[in-house]
């Protein structure tokens, strides 16, 4: 198999991958959680409290979850296209767009199917805003991009 087509792959089975961990999580959260009823995970790190979310990060854009789907559904298909039109070429080039994609589709289903995205995860030392595995996986990618951005330019390339 050719080295584009097997990064390609591998870039798509991290966003398959992802997809399933975050919409598995979402459902779990839905299922075994009321809403705003706190459950310790980690106690002193981290709880459980599932939330609905109607706009974007740190709840920006709060009830336009009509207008934040069709972002989320524009910024997925640009990310695919992107994919499959320019391999990725290496380990870091190869996760991060996987990761993004991942983490969007989620919410982005989540936007389109509930109104709002499912938040669940909760640091407790700090005040930080309620969160999922998609906004884990948005995160993660961006660290990915970074530390790609960040080699030195001769070890971009096979």
């Amino acid at each position: 198999m050719a080295r584009p087509l097997r990064q390609r792959l591998g870039t798509l089975l991290v966003t398959a991958i992802t997809l399933m961990l975050d919409q598995v999580s979402k459902a779990w959260a839905l299922d075994h959680l009321a809403s705003d009823t706190i459950r310790p995970l980690l106690p002193g790190l981290l709880q459980l409290q599932r939330v609905s979310n109607t706009g974007a990060a740190f709840s920006l854009f709060t009830g336009a979850s009509i207008q934040l789907g069709l972002v989320s559904a524009l910024t997925c298909f640009g990310l695919l296209v992107w994919i499959l039109w320019r391999p990725p070429v290496g380990p870091w080039s190869s996760l991060a767009p996987g990761l993004l994609l991942g983490g969007a589709l989620g919410n982005g289903i989540d936007r389109w199917r509930y109104g709002a995205v499912v938040d669940f995860l909760e640091f407790v030392p700090i005040h930080f805003p309620i969160f999922n595995l998609a906004d884990v996986a948005i995160n993660l990618a961006v660290a990915c991009f970074l530390i790609d951005l960040l080699r030195p330019h001769a070890d971009r390339h096979p």
